[in-house]
């Protein structure tokens, strides 16, 4: 078996299913003989209308459905192999929760499906409700949870057991920009550790921030696959950046690019470029939270598990771990350090001194010899009448 060969991790040839109806006539071919394949470390994306095949086909991967034709294999073995399954994380499309579960409940639950130990399950669970912005709530049912937060936790149930291939489908739906933008974040961190990321999206935008290659189907066939940036690449225009020019400059430029042979030269666009809304937007939540600003939502994000996390890639994991300073700890001066204080000397200086003994009375004098008298005929009786024993 060649190395190309090891790291395939889902791998389908002629892959179809058709739904039939009650006596078995063909009623509808979901997906009609599609190819592909799916390599370790690759986020790739499933892109199509709706009931283009999408779906039936991520739940093949998953061996709830079993295809009519063609051939599928999951890490080299049929979808059906029980012995695969720990290493598949999932995120299906609507978030199935036992509503009277806490979150830390829930994980704990999928946790131990898994066979993990208790501390294991509680370390992890932890860890997973600070990476996903719910360590607040972490104490509440999950049936009261808005959709955002539902897709949260799903998104941590999913990770819980470390998986090496991970099937996110729709995993952005309902979550804010910040959410959003985490969960991308995440995807990323998963892709360096050498995971695989099937992402099932509607959003364009996403899939095109993260994903390495895709496939797009229509009708059960693909219609277009292969590496992203190669598909997406106009070859017949050309783009230059660069600071802000002048009129009279871009009138030069127009000229000049004319006496090179350039065509068409009133067709040139030339523009200031327009920032992104999800960065601009998440400027704006960045000030307030510096303002400190309370919010009784989602918080953002927290670290990355430390099993989740790559220990030989910590650039990648440090940029996303980094906390930005709110105006408060800006604005707080450094604490100067105490010096050490020694307590006994402390003590010995604090200490009231002993007042001098007050001189004896003659009476008192007397009594004391009395005393004195007394004990020492009691210790002569005793110590005369034990030697004569």
């Amino acid at each position: 078996m060649t190395e190309a060969t090891q790291n395939i991790v889902v791998e389908a040839k002629g892959l179809t299913k058709i739904f039939k109806d009650f006596w078995g006539r063909p009623k509808a071919r979901a997906v009609n003989g599609i190819d592909f394949q799916i390599r370790q470390g690759q986020v790739f994306g499933f892109l199509g209308p709706n009931g283009s095949g999408k779906s039936t086909t991520i739940k093949m991967i998953l061996g709830l459905l079993y295809p009519t034709r063609g051939s599928l294999t999951v890490f080299g073995k049929e979808p059906q192999n029980v012995d695969i399954k720990s290493r598949i994380g999932y995120l299906p499309e609507e978030t199935y929760l036992y509503k009277y579960l806490t979150a830390f409940e829930t994980l704990d639950f999928f946790g131990a499906l898994f066979g993990q130990e208790p501390s294991v399950r509680q370390e992890r669970s932890r860890q997973l409700l600070e990476m996903v912005g719910l360590a607040h709530a972490y104490n509440r049912p999950v049936g009261e949870f808005s959709k955002g937060m539902a897709r949260r936790i799903g998104l941590a149930q999913a990770l819980v057991n470390d998986p090496d291939l991970v099937i996110l489908d729709e995993p952005t739906s309902g979550l804010d920009p910040i959410g959003c933008r985490e969960v991308k974040d995440i995807i990323r961190i998963l892709a360096s550790r050498g995971k695989t990321i099937i992402l099932c999206s509607h959003l364009l935008a996403d899939v095109q921030d993260v994903c390495d290659d895709m496939i797009v189907l229509y009708g059960g066939k693909i219609r277009a696959s292969g590496e992203l940036k190669e598909i997406l690449r106009e070859e017949d225009k050309t783009r230059v950046v660069c600071p802000t020019l002048s009129e009279q400059t871009v009138a030069e430029l127009r000229q000049w690019l004319a006496a090179k042979g350039v065509q068409n030269v009133d067709s040139i666009a030339v523009d200031h470029p327009v920032k992104n809304l999800e960065d601009f937007f998440l400027d704006v939540v960045k000030q307030a939270r510096e303002q400190s600003l309370d919010t009784s939502g989602a918080h953002g994000g927290g670290e990355i598990p430390d099993y989740l996390a790559d220990p030989n890639n910590n650039a990648v994991l440090d940029q996303l771990r980094r906390r930005e300073p709110t105006a408060e700890q800006k604005q707080e001066a450094p604490k100067e350090e105490k010096p050490a204080v020694n307590q006994d000397l402390l003590n010995k200086l604090t200490q009231e001194p002993k007042a001098a003994p007050k001189p004896q009375t003659d009476e008192e004098k007397s009594k004391e010899a009395e005393l004195q008298e007394a004990n020492k005929k009691a210790n002569d009786f005793l110590a005369g009448k034990f030697s004569k024993k």
